[in-house]
């Protein structure tokens, strides 16, 4: 599955707002690490999901994007959060 394990939902979920800099996703994922970023902005590459956009400035600046097929994950992250609404907080474990 090209959506799963630990990040890859926030990572979509921060992309959906539009391009995103690598430090920007970084900083609004507190915990992820450097390398498990790069790593999932990639496989999302890969599975055209993402774009990734090098401009030739000093310093660079790279910026991550969905892709349509990626911002076609919206209307899952959003059933995922409708479903959520609807579940009683008793049931969540802490």
């Amino acid at each position: 599955m090209l959506a799963d394990g630990p990040w890859a939902t926030l990572i979509i979920r921060e992309l959906l707002t539009g391009p995103r800099r690598f430090t920007e996703l970084r900083d609004a994922l507190p915990g992820i690490s450097a390398h498990t970023l790069t790593n999932r902005l990639r496989r999302f590459e890969a599975h055209r999901l993402v774009t990734r956009t090098a401009y030739p400035e000093i310093p660079p600046r790279v910026e991550y994007e969905l892709t349509e097929l990626g911002a076609g994950m919206r209307t899952v992250l959003d059933a995922m959060g409708a479903w959520a609404s609807t579940v009683p907080e008793e049931n969540f474990v802490n």
